[in-house]
């Protein structure tokens, strides 16, 4: 009768345990996280692009110089 007992209030800490829904609480805010991070992403690709672009080129205009001896 006692291991019965025993296990009844187990399963009842289990049941009101915080552990689940502090994990449901971080996943939220990852996904929402995330999704801030897509839509930025989407609204300065044009300008992400073009600075690397400009990299690239500064990049490729050093090789090329220090390749030629100047």
């Amino acid at each position: 009768m006692t291991k019965l007992v025993s296990k009844t209030q187990e399963m009842k800490r289990w049941l009101q345990s915080e552990k689940g829904q502090n994990t449901v609480e971080y996943l939220m805010m990852l996904a929402v996280i995330v999704g801030v991070i897509l839509v930025i992403g989407k609204m300065f690709k044009p300008q992400i692009s073009q600075v690397f672009n400009q990299i690239m080129a500064m990049v490729s205009g050093a090789a090329q110089s220090v390749g030629s001896g100047n």
